[in-house]
C-alpha cells in the first residue's frame, strides 16, 4: 500500500494514468459517434414511391413445423406460448421447448384474456391468439400501414411468431403521456390499432 501510493505521488505516474483515460475517452466518444451515425442510417425514411419490402414469412398453421424443436415465448413465470400457437403453464413446457399438447390444460390459439380489439392482459395469451392462421390478414394490413417508428423493429422480425412476439410487446403505442397504459388491464396488443385513449 505504502508502495503504491509513492508511485501515486509521482508526477510521471500520473501523467501516464491522466494520457490512458484521455485515450479511453477519445477512444470511446469515437465509438458512440460511429453508432449515432449508424442508428441515424437505419431511421432514414425509405422513400414513399417504394414500398417497403416485409420479411415476414406466415405458416399455414401446425403442419409447417418441420423440426421438434419450438421456440417460445420464454419468459413467463406461470405460462409459455409455443411457435405453433399453443399455450400452457410452464411446468408442462417440454425439453424441446414446445407444450405438451396432451395436457389439458394446454390450449391452441387461445384468446381467453383477449378483448375484441386485439388486445390482452396476458402476454402469453396475446402471442396465442396472435397465431391464429385467421389473423394473418390483420396482420398483414397493419404491416402495410406500420408508421415508420415501427418500420426498423418490424423489418427485423422473420416470421409469424417473431412478428406476435414483438407486436404483443408493450411500447410507445400502449401508454399516454408516456407513464400511463391506455388501458392498464389489456396492455399488449396484437391488433391494428392501440388502445383507447383514457379519458383525462
Amino acid at each position: 500500500a505504502v508502495l503504491w501510493r509513492r508511485l501515486l505521488r509521482k508526477r510521471w505516474v500520473l501523467g501516464v494514468v491522466f494520457g490512458l483515460s484521455l485515450v479511453y475517452f477519445i477512444s470511446s466518444t469515437f465509438k458512440q459517434e460511429e453508432r449515432m451515425v449508424r442508428d441515424r442510417s437505419l431511421l432514414q425514411v425509405q422513400e414513399h414511391e417504394q414500398p417497403i419490402m416485409w420479411k415476414v414469412k406466415f405458416s399455414s398453421g401446425n403442419s409447417s413445423q418441420l423440426s421438434n424443436q419450438c421456440r417460445n415465448s420464454v419468459q413467463g413465470k406461470l405460462l409459455i406460448t409455443d411457435e405453433l400457437g399453443y399455450i400452457c403453464e410452464r411446468k408442462d413446457l417440454l425439453v424441446n421447448g414446445c407444450c405438451n399438447v396432451h395436457v389439458p390444460s394446454t390450449k391452441l390459439y387461445s384468446c381467453e384474456s383477449c378483448l375484441p380489439n386485439g388486445c390482452c392482459s396476458i402476454y402469453e395469451f396475446c402471442v396465442s391468439c396472435c397465431l391464429q392462421p385467421s389473423k394473418q390478414h390483420l396482420l398483414e394490413r397493419f404491416l402495410n400501414r406500420a408508421a415508420i417508428a415501427f418500420q426498423n423493429l418490424f423489418m427485423a422480425v422473420e416470421d409469424h411468431f417473431e412478428l406476435c412476439l414483438a407486436k404483443c410487446r408493450t411500447s410507445s403505442q400502449s401508454v399516454q403521456h408516456e407513464n400511463t397504459y391506455r388501458d392498464p388491464i389489456a396492455k399488449y396488443c396484437y391488433g391494428e390499432y392501440p388502445p383507447e385513449l383514457l379519458p383525462v
